[in-house]
């Protein structure tokens, strides 16, 4: 027996039930219809369903040829220069590097905002390792706090009491592409004098009362890894919104050196003149991610659609008390990066992973808490109540969602149905 979900949550009720006429299946997806064909084949209905699936959607193959052409494979060419200059336009921000991974734009963020030894660094524990590794890096403390029951964001009234004299810096993250409600975070940052880091891995796009995901703060980190909307392999950028932050952050992308005041022909040689690495990704890398950008809006419409059809669906099952879904508030919008349910215990979860196993789809469970893992015990430190983030990690499970998903969303949505009624 199932058991009926908490009833403080907020529920949502948007679409018609999974029923015969009522909810008729909604034409799917055409992999391959925002460009190029695809570089796999969606899923036959015998074939297994994955959790992601990475596509091309534009001229990828042909900005690839053009850059091993050019001569250029190391960074800094014209692709990326390119890039930069999508994200920086299509954002409104001061500045964007791209990184080889949205962990190397957490680091350089958390160089930027001057953490070091001694110093702290509040975030959620509902979260992906790298935004903790990023502050231990430096020899600093990162700070769990707890997360919101809805959005699942960083629960901004936990802050204050998580800042000490220690404290240099908040990360919030956008969990599933629904920004953090960054208003009461960053009024609370600038009284204290804190840098406020956002890690907009999955936010690309998204926006918070009418404003870009990545430019609500001082800097910000977005991803393209596999399993983002956008993709490069492997692959990140740091957004740079205070001015101030510019001109070191390009000494700290270019492995410490004043390598591209020396490109200005603002001084005569490059050195080395501050912290630094290879935060760099190849021009290979920079030519796929380009194709991506440049069909940035369809890619994310063709997600949302997927996302809104998985609500639409899941409705029904809400309405009986058997699980919770996502919940969006009316302030902001998403980019259909991830869907989840949360169902009413641990024991349901798991049972339902393991259904879906075997009916060949992989829906996995998301972060382990990072205050209940053994380095975030070693090296973090936990402030207030973390009982929720606790709890509802135990309890969630995410669906495939991709946009060459095409017939295999209804087969995810029948094998969860059937989770629950099963046929006889």
């Amino acid at each position: 027996m199932i058991d009926c979900p908490d009833p403080t949550l907020p529920t949502m009720n948007r679409g018609t039930r999974h029923t015969n006429e009522a909810n008729r299946p909604l034409a799917p997806l055409q992999q391959g219809s925002i460009g190029l064909p695809t570089m796999a084949q969606a899923p036959s209905s015998l074939a297994s369903v994955p959790f992601s699936r990475a596509a091309t959607v534009g001229l990828e193959l042909e900005y690839l040829q053009q850059a091993i052409a050019s001569g250029k494979l190391s960074g800094g060419g014209d692709f990326t220069h390119r890039c930069q200059n999508w994200l920086r336009e299509r954002l409104g921000a001061e500045a964007a590097l791209l990184t080889h991974s949205c962990t190397a734009a957490l680091e350089m963020a958390v160089i930027l905002a001057g953490v070091g030894p001694g110093d702290e660094v509040i975030m959620p524990s509902f979260t992906f390792v790298s935004t903790a590794n990023a502050v231990a890096l430096r020899g600093a403390t990162p700070v769990f706090v707890d997360v919101r029951r809805d959005t699942l964001n960083i629960d901004e009234q936990q802050i204050e009491q998580a800042i000490t004299a220690r404290t240099r810096a908040v990360i919030a993250v956008h969990y599933g592409s629904v920004p953090a409600d960054m208003d009461p975070i960053v009024e609370t940052a600038r009284h204290h004098g804190l840098t406020v880091i956002e890690d907009a891995a999955q936010a690309l796009l998204s926006t918070y009362r009418g404003r870009q995901a990545g430019t609500l703060g001082d800097l910000a980190a977005f991803s393209f890894h596999d399993t983002k909307n956008l993709v490069s392999g492997e692959g990140g950028a740091l957004v740079i919104n205070d001015a101030s932050l510019v001109e070191r952050a390009e000494i700290i992308w270019e492995k410490g050196t004043n390598r591209r005041n020396f490109a200005r022909g603002l001084v005569d040689k490059y050195t080395w003149v501050d912290l630094g690495s290879s935060f760099l990704p190849s021009e290979l890398v920079a030519a796929f991610l380009l194709a991506q950008l440049e069909q940035a809006e369809a890619v994310n419409q063709e997600r949302i659609g997927v996302w809104e059809r998985y609500f639409q669906a899941f409705t029904s099952l809400q309405e009986r008390g058997l699980v919770t879904l996502p919940q969006v508030p009316a302030d902001v919008q998403h980019n259909g990066h991830l869907f989840h349910l949360i169902l009413n215990t641990a024991e349901a979860r798991d049972a339902l992973i393991s259904h879906m196993r075997e009916q060949g789809i992989t829906a996995p469970f998301h972060y382990v808490p990072l205050h209940d893992s053994p380095a975030g015990r070693q090296l973090g430190r936990i402030a207030g109540d973390l009982s929720w983030t606790s709890d509802v990690s135990s309890r969630l499970i995410r669906l495939p969602i991709y946009n060459s998903i095409g017939a295999s969303r209804e087969r995810v949505i029948d094998a969860v149905f059937d989770f629950f009624d099963p046929r006889v």
